[in-house]
């Protein structure tokens, strides 16, 4: 069933790249970012061996994939900011649920004191590199400090796997086999984590709001 999944998600990205080449690689980079798990690791080496083949400039394909990312991860970070300055936390219990007072103060203030650096390395992380930007727009993270760290580890990010996939050339899927087995276990972890968050945050949003009898 995964690799089925996989296999459609794999034909697509190449579709993609082949009919609109760098615009392409910009909206596919882009979605990964935007909290839509898209695969860079299919992404960037298959435009890598392209690049082996002539067919696109190394550095255009490197630069094109971290911009994209860059303006996906500039809409995750306005999204969450979206959430908190509409009040959307406290029209909708869901989603007060899901963003307490609690973990709000939490994230800012990791942030704060982690931020940039979290925010670097987590652009070169499997399956965290999707999300990590939305918590950081919910610890109203500046910034002048989100889009620098952002591109930055976006551009290192892209450059290793556009050019594993130079270098593997006719191989380049072999990365994405790799990097698989990762995105297992670190998506594994976060369900794992998610799962018992909600259970810990229902349990005590019942005991703040006890049910009475009629």
């Amino acid at each position: 069933m995964i690799s089925t999944i996989l296999g459609t998600i794999s034909s697509f990205i190449l579709f993609i790249i082949g009919k609109a080449g760098y615009a392409g690689v910009f909206v596919l980079m882009l979605f990964q970012s935007f909290n839509i798990p898209v695969p860079s690791e299919i992404t960037m080496p298959f435009s890598g061996f392209l690049a082996s083949r002539g067919i696109f400039n190394f550095w255009a394909v490197v630069f094109v994939g971290a911009f994209g990312n860059l303006g996906g991860s500039f809409l995750s970070y306005k999204l969450a900011k979206f959430f908190i300055k509409n009040g959307l936390r406290e029209k909708y219990k869901i989603v007060k649920i899901l963003i307490s007072d609690k973990n709000l103060g939490l994230a800012e203030r990791w942030f704060e004191k982690y931020g940039s650096i979290s925010v670097f390395f987590g652009r070169m992380v499997p399956v965290i590199s999707t999300f990590i930007s939305f918590p950081a727009g919910l610890a109203k993270m500046p910034l002048k400090l989100f889009l620098p760290f952002s591109f930055f580890g976006s551009l290192i990010w892209c450059f290793i796997l556009t050019k594993i996939g130079f270098v593997l050339g006719e191989n380049w899927a072999m990365v994405s086999i790799y990097f698989r087995k990762f995105d297992y276990l670190i998506l594994a972890a976060i369900i794992v984590a998610l799962v018992f968050w909600l259970y810990r945050h229902l349990k005590s949003s019942k005991s703040i709001y006890p049910h009475f009898p009629s």
